[in-house]
């Protein structure tokens, strides 16, 4: 017998589902038939009471609608995390075709070339067929995570309580949006240089909260930091509100004249639904929450008006790098613009650094092609130093370069929007960790908080530094 647990819409599948109601009967149906009918019937009506609650993009959902006390989280158990290595044209052509048939294989990255090494994510379903796949076709492959699951849940135990308090705000664990706002918020009100600054609000309706942090009020140049765009890395708002309390509270007296030579404005959850989101429903979301019929969300980082669409992103809504159905379609996008528009002359913005995770590199523009910037060998140098620099301090490598040649074309992002249209000429983007070929991917352990953002900062110092040494804040 099957067993259904008592909820309104099964019990609507009951007394709905009547066969005498059915007069013309398949000759020989036995009760196996009539049983599954009756549960093809129930599916429908789960499946009808989903769709009548479903948001489209003209009427977003309200806030926190999606999310509920009992919202069903995504699962990752027996999924496996795969690196190949492609040797010749056939396995790139192999894996671009397996990307764009198979929605059970996750890619961090696209097949572009031989010699790459690729990520790949690979649910449990599909394991014998993706191991059958590279043994077929003679791929050198390994597998990092044989149960990825047990990854997320070691993760989920780092999060702090949704009601710590401010003055428990700490860099030992990860913590959720509502954490994060509120720390903003007191540390505002009780630092008189900091101003807590709202960019704009999100497609769910949430605000965009960060701080400015100016000292005085001379006309000094701003830097400004953007983290958190995509969701599911969540080192990145870690090492944007370690800035933040650095650059304030910090008494190494380098750091305190770095401060006070420079405003800034700095945003730890510019996609503060998809954040939200990975806390509650999905641990590996990227995008912003947008509703586009079957499938949601936007890759932010893919919809800035600069080369948009032209690589490295996708049309396809329900794809991780969809690039949106404009450029600057999305809310926070568009927030982000006018911001940054509105100051970037009357603040003198000369430095924009954008925080992402993993692979540990540190690049410049730009992502949509070779096309090398004005400033490429100021970059260049500067990228380098920043990387020696976290050598110095931890030990970790970093690689430096633009992001066309560092890690894979890509276009539509904010740091070439920002170096590009508005010409804003120290611009890099930071992987933090961990290394490319990382067992934990974005799911970095608690543990790795602390150093990860010590790193991250005494490299941002030292882009600062040699910016000016180079006439850049003149």
């Amino acid at each position: 017998m099957y067993a259904f647990q008592s909820e309104n819409k099964m019990e609507k599948c009951y007394t709905d589902f009547n066969p005498r109601r059915i007069k013309m009967l398949p000759n020989g149906w036995t009760p196996k038939h009539w049983l599954l009918l009756l549960l093809v019937s129930c599916i429908c009506v789960i499946q009808e009471s989903k769709a009548a609650s479903f948001c489209t993009k003209a009427d977003q959902c309200a806030l926190d609608e999606e999310i509920k006390k009992d919202t069903v989280q995504a699962r990752y158990d027996h999924t496996r995390i795969y690196q190949v290595e492609l040797a010749t044209e056939e396995h790139v052509r192999l894996f671009q075709a397996l990307e764009q048939a198979s929605d059970s294989c996750s890619f961090m990255g696209h097949a572009r070339q031989p010699e790459q090494k690729l990520t790949i994510m690979v649910t449990g379903a599909k394991v014998a067929d993706f191991d059958d796949l590279v043994h077929t076709y003679n791929v050198t492959h390994r597998v990092l995570n044989y149960n990825f699951q047990a990854l997320i849940d070691a993760n989920y135990l780092e999060v702090a309580p949704e009601d710590t308090k401010p003055e428990e705000f700490d860099w030992k664990r990860y913590h959720p949006l509502e954490s994060i706002n509120a720390w903003l918020k007191k540390f505002a009100e009780t630092h008189p240089e900091v101003l807590l600054v709202e960019l704009g609000v999100s497609a769910q309706g949430r605000p965009i909260l960060g701080v400015q942090i100016s000292f005085d009020y001379e006309n000094r140049t701003t830097v400004f930091v953007e983290s958190g765009i995509h969701a599911r890395e969540w080192i990145a708002p870690a090492t944007a509100t370690y800035i933040i309390d650095q650059l304030v509270n910090s008494k190494d007296p380098a750091v305190q004249a770095l401060a006070r030579s420079h405003r800034w404005y700095i945003f730890p959850t510019v996609n503060p639904d998809g954040y939200q989101y990975t806390f509650k429903g999905d641990r590996m979301w990227r995008k912003n929450r947008a509703s586009f019929g079957i499938c949601r969300g936007v890759d932010l980082n893919r919809n800035f008006p600069f080369h948009w669409n032209v690589t490295g992103a996708s049309g396809d809504p329900c794809r991780y790098d969809y690039s949106g159905p404009s450029a600057a379609s999305e809310l926070e996008t568009r927030w982000m613009i006018e911001f940054i528009k509105y100051h970037v002359e009357m603040e003198r913005i000369r430095t924009f650094i954008s925080l992402h995770s993993y692979s540990q590199m540190i690049m410049f523009p730009y992502g949509h092609s070779a096309e090398r910037v004005d400033n490429y060998d100021d970059l260049y140098d500067i990228g380098r130093l920043a990387a020696k620099k976290i050598k110095e301090v931890s030990g970790r490598i970093y690689k430096s370069g633009s992001i066309y040649e560092t890690i894979y074309p890509s276009s539509g992002g904010s740091k070439d929007w920002a170096h590009g249209q508005l010409k804003i000429p120290i611009t890099f983007s930071y992987e933090l960790r961990g290394p490319a070929d990382s067992e934990d991917l974005f799911i970095l352990p608690a543990k790795e908080i602390e150093p990860t953002a010590a790193e991250a900062f005494a490299s941002i110092q030292t882009i600062v530094r040699e910016a000016g040494k180079r006439g850049y804040y003149q």
